[in-house]
């Protein structure tokens, strides 16, 4: 049977037991039933389930593993770890994951003044900030606020001009200044598709002159101590280590010369992100693990302070994508399978059919595994000839038909009888006879990175996992865009099951879409993101709670800042029908998800 690659990406978080997916975690729910006590309240569209115990799960992992590096290597400094806001910045993420952490000190990084704010509001107490990304004076500002509320604050300088401001600000308003971290514009740039956040064309950091220009800055103002970490990022979703390795060395080095220069202060290296996540289902991408991972940050910078005799740096990590993205997952209902004509039901013949529909319909009868391939092949030259037939007047519509369904499902059983893996040919005809699955979701609003940068998510259905998987899937979404699919791929291809729809609901989940995803969908076609819960367990009873329903049509007219009253008094202005005035308010508090009259009818199960 097809396990979708859960041995690959799924880390031990999910397991296939009895043809259900389910959470590998206390009771072992399945994702079905914890769908179902969702849609019991009449949820019908999209649906994202939060998971925070495996966010948690990532959290202790990172700390456990840096801290026990640190200590097999005599490390004489410490690990801290920062959340960025911009992975991830839903209320159900951010304030179970900041809970749950509090012991560990694990804090947030802000790249808005709005972000800022929310970590201001949010960040556990001794926790770090830190700040990234340009800021204006409002911004440091608030750094300034924040650090005379008591917080933990670094503002990473990403130009000279920003450290000229934190100077005039400091001189204003007479307060504490927040640390402050230089961000280095490094040689060494990371690998994959995030890569060209990193090198020395990179849109940020500090280059070496202006590294110099700013220690003497913060020497002519006394500030030297303030100056207490350096930053890179190389990239996000690093496939290869090697080079972080090259980073390290270069940003190591440029701690070492600060400290000589007379940089007391200066006592961390902020890493960034790149930790990379594991989305393949076909095969490992991953060069690394995080053992190896935190092995290599430790030793490098050891080495290098012990040869400069310096004392080493606070290690700093602001990995959002590997806390996040393991945490969520979207659950999409199908709506329609829109191949459903190539059916047995749907074969008419006729009293007197011309003798090569009589043929196809004996070789559909006859197949077998030994001669599969030959009435294939003999299925799919009659269909030419009814074609040549059809464009000649020879036979009627009702043959043609026929004569595709008939094909359609030899193909299919053939394919079903034979292995495709090793059969070229049949991969190819896989290839041709996608079925369309209609998913009542948004790529665009719910994996924008797929459409966007053609990102990978493992994909699988909840149910029938003890059962072949024959259909080669074409996915479509309801929007009114052709780019609104995700097609099939004969090198990477994702079967799914035949199913009834009018019997039973089809449900497919889309994992590791915890980063990034909620916060860069957009509202195409106006759908906004689907309602989302948090799946929690206390004493081992699994709870549903944080519901955050999706947002109605009202709600996204007033974020594109319609007047929403103006469009109520319109619609039920013209209309004079109480019965159709109340269906035009109920839809206007609903949203636009599809909501057809089968789901409409089984909301109750």
């Amino acid at each position: 049977m097809n396990n979708y690659g859960i041995d690959i990406w799924g880390d031990d978080n999910f397991i296939i037991d009895k043809g259900l997916v389910k959470l590998n975690y206390k009771t072992n729910p399945s994702l079905l039933e914890i769908v179902k006590s969702v849609r019991k309240e009449g949820n019908t569209g999209p649906l994202i389930l939060r998971f925070p115990h495996i966010v948690q799960k990532q959290i202790d992992k990172l700390y456990s593993t840096f801290n026990e590096t640190i200590t097999s290597y005599a490390y004489d400094s410490k690990f801290y770890a920062v959340f960025p806001l911009k992975v991830n910045q839903f209320p159900n993420h951010i304030l179970p994951m900041l809970q749950s952490s509090a012991s560990l000190n694990y804090g947030l990084e802000a790249g808005s003044k709005a972000e800022l704010l929310l970590a201001m509001s949010y960040n556990n107490k001794n926790s770090p900030i830190t700040v990234n990304g340009f800021k204006d004076k409002q911004m440091i500002v608030l750094g300034f606020i924040a650090k005379n509320q008591g917080h933990d604050i670094t503002l990473t300088i990403e130009g000279l001009n920003e450290l000229e401001t934190i100077i005039e600000v400091y001189q204003e308003l007479n307060l504490p200044c927040p640390n402050i971290g230089l961000r280095v514009r490094l040689h060494s740039s990371g690998s994959g598709t995030w890569a060209k956040s990193g090198g020395i064309n990179s849109k940020f950091g500090l280059s070496s002159m202006e590294i110099l220009q700013a220690f003497e800055m913060l020497q002519k103002y006394n500030l030297t101590n303030a100056l207490k970490m350096i930053h890179f990022h190389i990239g996000s979703d690093m496939n290869s280590i090697s080079p972080l390795k090259k980073a390290l060395k270069e940003s190591g080095h440029i701690y070492v010369e600060l400290k000589k220069m007379g940089a007391d202060g200066l006592d961390s290296i902020n890493i960034g992100g790149g930790l990379a996540i594991e989305y393949s289902q076909f095969n490992r991408n991953i060069q690394y693990s995080l053992k190896e991972f935190s092995n290599d940050v430790v030793f490098t910078l050891k080495d290098i302070s012990e040869k400069n005799g310096v004392k080493p740096p606070n290690i700093f990590t602001e990995s959002g994508r590997f806390i996040a993205s393991p945490g969520s997952v979207l659950i999409a209902p199908t709506l329609e399978l829109f191949s459903s004509e190539y059916n047995h039901s749907n074969i008419r013949l006729k009293e007197k059919n011309p003798p090569i529909i009589e043929e196809l319909y004996f070789l559909y009868n006859d197949i077998t595994k030994d001669n599969a391939k030959e009435y294939m092949h003999d299925s799919l030259e009659h269909l030419e000839s009814i074609l040549t037939l059809f464009d000649l007047g020879y036979v009627d519509l009702t043959d043609r038909s026929n004569a595709e369904v008939l094909t359609n499902l030899i193909i299919k059983k053939a394919i079903k009888l034979k292995d495709t893996k090793n059969d070229r040919e049949l991969k190819i005809l896989d290839d041709k006879i996608q079925e369309k699955y209609l998913l009542n979701f948004s790529i665009f609003q719910s994996l924008p990175d797929f459409w966007g940068i053609d990102q990978e998510f493992p994909i699988m259905p909840l149910t029938h996992l003890d059962k072949d998987a024959t259909r080669s899937a074409n996915i479509w979404d309801i929007t009114c865009d052709s780019d609104g699919e995700i097609p099939f791929k004969a090198n990477k291809p994702l079967y799914l099951h035949d199913v009834d729809l009018a019997k039973e609901e089809y449900f497919l989940g889309f994992f590791l879409v915890g980063a990034y995803q909620d916060t860069l969908g957009m509202k195409h076609n106006l759908f906004s993101s689907p309602s989302q819960v948090n799946i929690i367990f206390t004493n081992d009873e699994m709870k549903v709670e944080s519901f955050i329903k999706s947002q109605s049509i009202l709600d996204i007219f007033e974020d594109l800042d319609y007047d929403t009253t103006e469009i109520v008094d319109k619609l039920l202005s013209t209309t004079n029908d109480n019965d159709l005035k109340e269906k035009l308010e109920e839809y206007l508090e609903d949203n636009s998800y599809l909501k057809t009259t089968q789901i409409e009818e089984r909301s109750s199960i």
